[in-house]
Order: C-alpha cells, then structure tokens, then sequence
C-alpha cells in the first residue's frame, strides 16, 4: 500500500517558513544582549531582559493565537502573525535607549509567539495522520538548522559589518518568512468549523487540557536544554575547547538530520513510548559525557548523543500534544505545548544561572544527567500510566457494548 504523500508543496512552504521565523530570532538571540551593553550602555540586567520579554510576549500571545485561530482560521491568523513579526523587524533602526527597544522586543515576541503557534497548527494539519511522526520530526528540523545558522550569521554580522547590517539582514529573513508564508495554501478541512466559532472567550477556552501534561514534561527537560544554549559555549572555553565550541551544534544537527528518517517512522510504527525512554536515557548519557568531557573527541560525541536524544524528545512530545487533541482543538493545543516549554526555556535561564555562580560547569552537566534520568519517572506518569488507564478503560467499556 502507498503512503500518503508528505512532501507536498505547502508543507515545504511552511518548513521554510518557520526556518526563516527562528533564523531572525536566533540571529537576533546571540546579538542583541551584547548590543544593548556596547552601544546603549545599558546594565547586564537590563541586556538580558531583551530576550526575557520577548519570550514572556510570547507566551503570553500563543494562547490568545489559538483560540484566533478556531474563530479566524489558520491562514488567516499565520499571516496576520508573519506581518507582526517583519514590521517589528523593521522597527529596530530606530530605538537610541534600552526602553525603546524594549518596547520593540514587546511587539516582536507577540508576532513570534502567534506565528510559531500559527505554523505549527498548519504543519500539524498539513501532515497525513499516519505520517505525523514522521512529518513533524522534519518539520522541526527547520528549527533546528535555524539553532545552528542563526548565531553563525548574527555574529558574523554584527562583528564584521555592524548593527545597521544585522538589522538589514534580519529584516530580510523576517520578509522571507512571510513570502513563503502567503504561498502556503489550505484546504477547507483545516480551516475553523463555523459551529463552533460562536463558543464564547473564557480564560479556560485558553489552553488545551490534553496537551498539559506533555508539554510539563517538555518544560521539565527544557531547563537543561537551557543549560546548554546558554553556557556550553562558555564551558567549552573553560575546558580550552575553545576552537571547537561553534561545532558542538553542528554535530548535535547532523546526528538531527541522519536520524530523522528512522525515529519519525519508529514513533508511527510503534508509538511514543518506543522512541521517548531509550531518548531519555541517551540524553541523560550525553550531559554525562558532556560534564566529563576532557577533548574534542567526548567534547563532540556528547554534542550527538544529545541531539540524538534531546533533538529527538521536543518533535515526539510536540506529536503526542497535537494526537491527543481533538482536530479543531489543534491550535490550541500547539500554543499550550509551546507557552508550557518556552516558559521552561524561560525558568530554567534564570535558575541555571544562579546555580552556575555556585559551581562550575562541569559540576552543573554532571547533576544536569541525573535530573534528566528523573525525565523517565515523570513521563511515565503524566503520559504512559495515564494511556494505559485510558486504554484500559476503554477496552472495559467495549467489552461491556459486546455482551449487551
């Protein structure tokens, strides 16, 4: 039998898409902290609140997205987002105090956060169903080769032709979203079902309740995650790795890109439970390695175990939030998924620090491996305990409709 057709036109156009919606705000992670202190003279708490507002816009506009995107329709919601985002970009030339770009970093999170919401809905919808493993495992390498461009090409901007050009540059990204954006076109099946856009606005109507406890999980594991896009770097400097620190995410989106054609087709086959322990686990031994790390050689193999596992992990629980929603609850279900994970992204930033001021690095990845490994108690009890009741319950009642 033929499988469904997954690289389609759309779902290309939407991958792309997304791609160019992270380069900008990757390009713009890795620069602006360090811009606000050499050319607004700004303290190293007022730098770092650049990234922590746009990310609390965009946890905050997600929800809201979601519940849009029921009444509006995907489409609609997506490019409305995508015009958000590029204006924002635009506005960045003309700020000359941190308050300003502030305010800017405001308006460019809520476009961030509606047309990441927006994207993965679409994607999700665009994907055959017996195929969305599979699908949505690409899909998120469009992120993660953004994970990787982005801080190249920001660096590379801001050190050799300044911040006029990174700015130009992220404009340019911004407006390459939306153009492939506004190629992307839906089918009737995914736009809103109009009975059901008259339900009216409640604060519960926000999230969806299915997608919690996954995305918990994904929260929890994201504050490691956080550990090391905010301090590998460093580490690798204090282990005199210093010249092979820029390499650590391009092995971890290598070891991406060739596993992504098994582990998408194993979480069809044979479901997320197959795929996410033995991630787990592969996980939990790469920061161990990673904390033990001496030389390039462990150095690097800590930087594929861990993109085979944590790289692994966020499109198989993303996959789980989306099955476990009902069709028209997509949406929502993408937003609370993604607001729950980003507000790990965002906790763990902080906590890591000032655990890092206690200890060295190598002290911190070494416990990191451990608090992953508690990872498996937790998925075991808010997603595999929980399907096992419910599929047991419902062969109960099955049995039951039989015999009357």
């Amino acid at each position: 039998m033929n499988k469904p057709k997954l690289w389609t036109k759309d779902f290309i156009s939407v991958s792309l898409s997304n791609f160019f919606l992270f380069l900008t705000f990757y390009i713009l992670l890795v620069t602006l902290p360090s811009y606000a202190l050499d050319e607004l003279h700004s303290s190293a708490s007022q730098a770092g609140l650049m990234t922590t507002v746009f990310l609390l816009s965009a946890i905050v506009s997600r929800p809201l997205a979601g519940q849009w995107m029921e009444r509006a329709g995907n489409k609609k919601v997506l490019l409305t987002a995508l015009i958000i985002f590029a204006a924002a970009s635009l506005f960045y030339f003309f700020p000359k105090t941190i308050t300003g770009f502030l305010v800017v970093r405001l308006l460019h999170g809520i476009g961030f956060g509606m047309a990441t919401t927006a994207v993965g809905t679409i994607v999700a919808d665009l994907i055959p169903a017996a195929r969305r493993g599979e699908g949505m495992g690409y899909f998120v390498m469009s992120t993660n080769m953004a994970m990787v461009m982005g801080p190249f090409v920001g660096l590379l901007a801001i050190q050799q032709w300044g911040a006029k050009i990174l700015f130009i540059l992220s404009v340019i990204v911004a407006i390459a979203s939306l153009i492939t954006g506004l190629s992307v076109k839906l089918t009737k099946t995914v736009e809103p079902n109009h009975v059901e856009v008259l339900s009216s606005f409640s604060f519960r109507n926000l999230f969806e309740a299915s997608a919690v406890p996954i995305a918990i999980v994904g929260s929890f594991l994201a504050i490691v995650y956080s550990a090391l896009l905010s301090f590998v770097s460093i580490y690798a400097n204090e282990i005199h790795l210093a010249s092979v620190s820029s390499l650590f995410f391009v092995v971890y989106a290598i070891i991406l890109l060739l596993s992504r054609p098994f582990t998408g087709k194993w979480l069809d086959q044979y479901g997320p439970n197959v795929i996410t322990y033995p991630c787990l686990i592969l996980f939990a031994f790469g920061m161990f390695v990673l904390s033990q790390s001496g030389g390039v050689v462990t150095f690097l193999l800590s930087a594929g175990l861990i993109g085979l596992g944590w790289g692994t992990l966020f499109p198989t629980f993303q996959t789980i939030a989306i099955q476990d929603a009902a069709p028209r609850k997509r949406g929502l279900a993408t937003a609370t998924f993604l607001s729950i994970y980003d507000i790990g992204i965002a906790l763990g930033s902080f906590l890591v620090g000032l655990i890092a001021a206690k200890m060295d690095y190598s002290s911190l990845y070494f416990y990191c491996s451990f608090y992953v490994l508690f990872g498996v108690v937790l998925f075991y009890f808010l997603h595999t305990k929980k399907k096992n009741a419910s599929a047991k319950q419902e062969t109960q009642q099955s049995s039951r409709v039989q015999e009357i």
